[in-house]
């Protein structure tokens, strides 16, 4: 018995195959312009000869490399992409003290635009206290080679309620609309999961959502599985019992069969607040996993130590043919680059850190710089990552992957102003401490948090929350005042980050009082959604 699976995304088939005689093959691959799957004539293989296909149609990208499936060919030609000219945001209201429903803000950041730096359009959930915080799509450039595929759903997972919501942003880009809800009951029954965080779509069509933890606030680090069309729970991509003691962030590389997930920590301890006691109890991660993409298997977990506790967003460099990448590291203030060695298992080394502060007038004698979020620019040059704690987004140069080399910093807030209750006695970098930041007549509150590139590199997108239970902790008076929306310009060439001081957009004001804004993505993907195979 001969069988045969085709994908629907980018596969390759072999050069030879042994078909008998009688079998037909009625697809062919284009590989010169987008691997998609293609019709052939029906063609029998001669006995004794190579299988090999005739066809007459040709591949629609022959002509036009623009109308095959979503996203782009390559990183480097997305870089080539058109600017971005909206912007989606998850906004929160649990923890603010405002019973509203969280929502989906739409964001004007074309500068021809008159809307301009606006908010455009807002689309509340129907629940209270869902939390929303990461999401992703439906389709990305994993499926470009497939013409069927439309990047027109947003995956928009509740981190506290575990719902997770489809979005329908392809009808009106511009006032996108509810297409779905799954329940987390659905979730906890099919997937014994919850907690859901960070959404990739995967090339065979379906979605995958990775969890912090399982229906009763342990952690629990498993893959959710969504059907493309559907949206329905499939289940889970791990094998049973595979899972990790702690979920967060993931990234997946068919061409090396690997994925690589991080770990945050267990939902029960981090939902109202950071407790270091707990990170002693061990309920917080510092780990990277590393699973078999093909057989779902955990084959490896790489504990990064004391240094490397909470390992949260986890990126590969974007040239699919690279075997590394890197993680930011929140409580020391790390950045671990992970590589594939010689024997063909993996490993993990430190490259940066940015050292912890003594101070006085803050919750402990020593303030840890708090990395939250990092990215990779499309070319593989720059690493981006904001300190939470210390107020700055720096800018390394990894062109030397080991060695990267900083190349830009800027304050943008945080929590040692030079006018605030907080003294720094003891800084090895021997930085001062930073005035407050103002742009556009408006005191920064908070700090830099989340990070979006455009596609060519040249302007950086920030938010200034990083989770509604921490944000109070840390910044009440974002609470109070919201927290915004800033623009940097990067200087592409030499290095360097400067502020955009024409623009601003301030979640203060909102109609239902001031929100956390959260997570960028651009409806024509993005350096941290988009995934090239």
């Amino acid at each position: 018995m001969h069988s045969i699976l085709i994908s629907t995304c980018n596969v390759m088939l072999p050069k030879t195959l042994p078909f008998p005689p009688s079998i037909h093959l009625p697809y062919k691959t284009c590989t010169k312009h987008c691997s998609t799957l293609i019709p052939a004539e029906r063609t029998h293989r001669k006995p004794g000869s190579l299988w090999i296909p005739r066809t007459k149609k040709v591949c629609k990208m022959a002509t036009k490399c623009t109308g095959c499936g979503p996203g782009y060919k390559s990183p480097l030609d997305a870089m080539k992409g058109p600017p971005e000219e909206i912007v989606y945001l998850p906004c929160i209201y649990r923890n603010t003290g405002i019973q509203k429903p969280d929502y989906l803000a739409t964001v004007d950041v074309d500068p021809k635009s008159p809307t301009y730096c606006q908010i455009i359009h807002r689309l509340p959930m129907p629940n209270l206290n869902d939390e929303l915080h990461h999401s992703g799509w439906n389709a990305c450039s994993s499926c470009f080679g497939d013409s069927s595929k439309k990047r027109n759903r947003l995956i928009l997972p509740s981190l506290i309620s575990s719902r997770v919501y489809i979005v329908d942003t392809g009808t009106d880009p511009r006032a996108p609309q509810m297409h779905k809800i799954v329940e987390p009951t659905d979730i906890f029954w099919k997937t014994g999961l919850a907690n859901p965080h960070t959404t990739h779509c995967l090339g065979s069509g379906q979605i995958m959502i990775s969890s912090l933890g399982d229906p009763s606030g342990n952690g629990k680090g498993g893959f959710i599985l969504l059907d493309g069309k559907t949206f329905e729970v499939v289940g889970n991509w791990e094998l049973p019992g595979e899972a990790a003691p702690f979920g967060y962030d993931f990234w997946y590389q068919p061409r090396h069969n690997v994925m690589m997930s991080t770990e945050w920590g267990a939902p029960k301890a981090l939902a109202y607040g950071f407790n270091l006691e707990h990170v002693k109890e061990g309920l917080y991660g510092s780990k990277i996993h590393v699973w078999d993409w093909t057989t779902h298997k955990r084959l490896q977990s790489l504990d990064l130590g004391e240094e490397g506790a909470i390992p949260l967003e986890i990126r590969f460099l974007h040239d699919p043919a690279a075997t590394e990448g890197y993680v930011g590291c929140a409580l020391q203030g790390t950045v671990f680059r992970f590589y594939r060695t010689p024997k063909g298992d993996w490993a993990a080394e430190k490259v940066i850190h940015v050292p912890s502060k003594k101070v006085e007038g803050w919750a402990l004698p020593v303030m840890p710089s708090l990395i939250t979020d990092i990215l990779i620019s499309l070319d593989d040059r720059f690493l981006y990552f904001s300190n939470w704690l210390h107020g700055d987004i720096r800018q390394y140069d990894i062109t030397n992957r080991r060695n990267p080399r900083l190349a830009g910093q800027l304050f943008l807030g945080g929590s040692i102003l030079n006018d605030g209750p907080v003294k720094v006695l003891e800084d090895p970098e021997n930085q001062s401490q930073p005035p407050p930041r103002t742009i556009k007549g408006k005191r920064i509150p908070g700090s830099p948090q989340m990070l979006q590139l455009s596609l060519d590199g040249k302007r950086l997108y920030v938010t200034t929350s990083l989770y509604s239970g921490w944000d109070k902790q840390f910044y009440p008076e974002m609470i109070k005042e919201g927290s915004v929306m800033m623009q940097i310009d990067v200087n592409t060439a030499n290095g360097g980050l400067k502020v955009n001081e024409n623009f601003l957009v301030d979640f203060g004001k909102e109609p239902n009082g001031p929100a956390l804004a959260h997570e960028l993505r651009y409806p024509g993907g993005d350096c941290t959604s988009d995934i090239w195979l």
